[in-house]
Parts: structure tokens; C-alpha cells; sequence
């Protein structure tokens, strides 16, 4: 039976990736210590979501280690020789990292050098695939030429008609302390690649989604954004007028392209991984997408400043990726996903209802 590490096992995509490869018939080894709950407090808390693969999959074996901790990293893959590493665990918001610079650097920079160097020791021909950020392009797409419509942002230029490609320019940008220890992540496992001839790469995800993630406001705009609306909370939206861009991707079809992948690995890849146009969506334009859902209706105060480094359109250009695995494709739709998140917080906040 194949082994298969995942770091960041209880985040949103970890555990997606989790399930989906167990189903293929993997023995999976985790790797996550709740520090997203240490980040974010108790709302980031992640262990529902770690009980959940210990009940889905019956021989998951989950160590509680910290990847900055290199000399336990080491051993433990020495130990399991594993086939293939999907690393998810990081830091993953940009205003949090301002406030814990040496923490963000030492979990996303350090501790994938750390999982990277470990995987090289052990079994340097199984492929490592690294979920890198498009904050590692800073604001520079925000120097691409804009038009408003009545309810968002979009690019007007012909060259960015399919989103923002992996050729994109990362210098001379500002990219906030998260996006830089992201950076030197990203270029870390390409060189890993290109080096050691490794089977590495990076996938620069956009909006990553789906009804398991634990959205707080610093991280996980839309699960925050539709938890937000089925309690009826107040949403903050930060500077763009509201019509700031993403692209929003289910953590399933990540999973899906992490296998095509590892079934067809490459040397030092980088693949901008995100919902792409057809996936889309304003604050303004989620907002009503949620209320069609709910029924409720959105409350929300609007703050007349944008993040540092934050982007005002964005969403991925997906022919690499395409071009590379042409079976692979988007194949959950960003009104599904809407659903699918609605109804994920209507059961979590069931059940902690029930358990209070």
C-alpha cells in the first residue's frame, strides 16, 4: 500500500486531500498540531475537523508535531518512507504574520526548508507538492489596467483576458510578511526541484474553499463571509468599494489536480491553482449569492481602507495546468460551492449548539 504524508492534515485542504486519497487506496500519515487555533483562537480550532478523519478513515495514523520542530520532521519521515508529501501546513493570513513575523517565517519558510529536507533524506524520489499562495506575486496585479462595473473589478486588458499566468512578475511589489515568507517557500521547493532533481512543486492557490474549512475573519474570505451571513454577524469589508475579485476553488478539484500529479510528477513546477473566470465573485456580488441561499440578509459595515498588499481583482489562468493535465478541469461550480459551505455551517453551528 502506497503512503501518503499530508502536513496541515486538519486545515481545509488537508483533510480533503486526506479523505480523497485514502479512497484511492493510500495509508495516510498526518501531520498537524492545531496551531491554527493558537493564530487565530478558539474559531480557528481545528480538531472537529481531525475527529472527522479519525471516523472517515479507520487506519489514519495522526502525529501532533510541529513542522518547525526539524529533528522530529526527520525522524518521523525516515520512519514512514513515504510515497508521496502533499505539505499544506502554514500560516495563512497576511495581517496576522505582521503581527507574528518570526512565527509566519518560521512555520511557512522554515518549516517547509524543514519537511523538504526531510523528504530528500528519506525518499528524494517521492513527489512533494507545496500549497504556495498568489500572494507570492504581491499587489503587482493591481498595476494591470481596471474597469468598474456596478458591482466589481475587472481586468482591462486583453494580455489578463484568462487571469493572472505563472509567468507574473513577483518583484518590486509589495507583498505583506505573509506573502514574502510564502516566497521564499515557493522558490525554496522549485529549487529543491531543480537542484536535486526532486518531483516538486507549487501550487499558488487563490480563494482554496469548501463546507470544512474553518473561516475566520483574517483567513477564508468566503467561509468566513457565509458563516458571517447564516448568523447574522457583521461583515467587514475592507476598502475596493466591495468589488474586489477572487477566484474560488473546492478543495475536492485540488485534490483532484494533486493526483494527476503525483501520478504524472514534473521537476520544480508552478501552477497557479484557483477557480478561474468562470469562478469568480465580488464581496458584493458574494454577499448576494449567500442571501439567495439563506434567505437572510447580509449585514456588513464597510471600512474606507483596503488591506496592505491586498488585491483588487485576481483569479488564475488555468492553461498550464490544463496544458500539463488536460483531464483535469473545474468541476464543482461557484454557486455549488456557496451551497455546499451554507450547509456546512448550518451543521457545525447545529451541533455546537448542541454541545453548549
Amino acid at each position: 500500500m502506497k503512503k501518503l504524508l499530508v502536513t496541515g492534515s486538519s486545515g481545509l485542504v488537508g483533510s480533503e486531500v486526506c479523505i480523497y486519497f485514502s479512497q484511492k487506496g493510500y495509508m495516510i500519515f498526518g501531520i498537524d498540531n492545531n496551531q491554527r487555533s493558537v493564530f487565530f483562537g478558539p474559531n480557528g480550532d481545528t480538531r472537529w475537523n481531525r475527529e472527522r478523519l479519525q471516523q472517515l478513515i479507520p487506519d489514519y495514523v495522526h502525529h501532533d508535531l510541529d513542522i518547525r520542530d526539524r529533528a522530529a520532521i526527520a525522524d518521523l519521515l525516515k520512519t514512514i518512507l513515504p510515497d508521496a508529501v502533499i505539505h499544506t501546513a502554514a500560516q495563512p493570513s497576511h495581517d496576522k504574520a505582521a503581527q507574528i513575523p518570526y512565527d509566519d517565517f518560521d512555520t511557512n519558510a522554515v518549516g517547509t526548508l524543514n519537511v523538504l529536507e526531510a523528504l530528500r533524506q528519506a525518499n528524494p524520489e517521492a513527489p512533494f507538492i507545496h500549497m504556495s499562495t498568489n500572494k507570492v506575486y504581491g499587489d503587482g496585479p493591481n498595476n494591470i489596467r481596471m474597469k468598474e462595473s456596478g458591482t466589481r473589478w475587472e481586468y482591462d486588458d486583453p494580455n489578463y483576458e484568462n487571469g493572472i499566468p505563472e509567468s507574473f512578475p513577483i518583484d518590486q511589489t509589495k507583498h505583506s510578511i505573509f506573502g514574502i515568507s510564502k516566497v521564499a517557500a515557493d522558490v525554496m521547493v522549485q529549487e529543491y526541484g531543480r537542484y536535486f532533481n526532486m518531483p516538486t512543486c507549487c501550487l499558488r492557490g487563490g480563494c482554496l474553499t469548501g463546507p470544512n474549512h474553518s473561516g475566520v475573519e483574517l483567513h477564508g474570505f468566503l467561509s468566513y463571509l457565509v458563516k458571517c451571513n447564516v448568523e447574522g454577524k457583521k461583515y467587514a469589508v475592507n476598502g475596493y468599494k466591495g468589488k474586489q475579485v477572487r477566484d474560488n476553488i473546492h478543495s475536492y478539484d485540488i485534490a483532484r489536480f494533486m493526483d494527476a500529479f503525483i501520478n504524472a510528477p514534473r521537476i520544480g513546477e508552478v501552477y497557479n491553482l484557483g477557480g478561474g473566470k468562470k469562478n469568480t465573485c465580488s464581496i458584493l456580488e458574494a454577499f448576494d449569492m449567500a442571501e439567495k441561499c439563506t434567505g437572510k440578509k447580509q449585514v456588513f459595515e464597510y471600512v474606507e481602507k483596503n488591506r496592505d498588499g491586498d488585491h483588487i481583482c485576481y483569479y488564475s489562468d488555468l492553461r498550464k495546468m490544463k496544458s500539463h493535465y488536460p483531464a483535469w478541469d473545474i468541476s464543482i461550480s461557484l454557486e455549488e460551492i456557496i451551497q455546499q459551505i451554507v450547509a456546512g455551517w448550518i451543521k457545525r453551528l447545529k451541533h455546537e449548539d448542541t454541545v453548549a
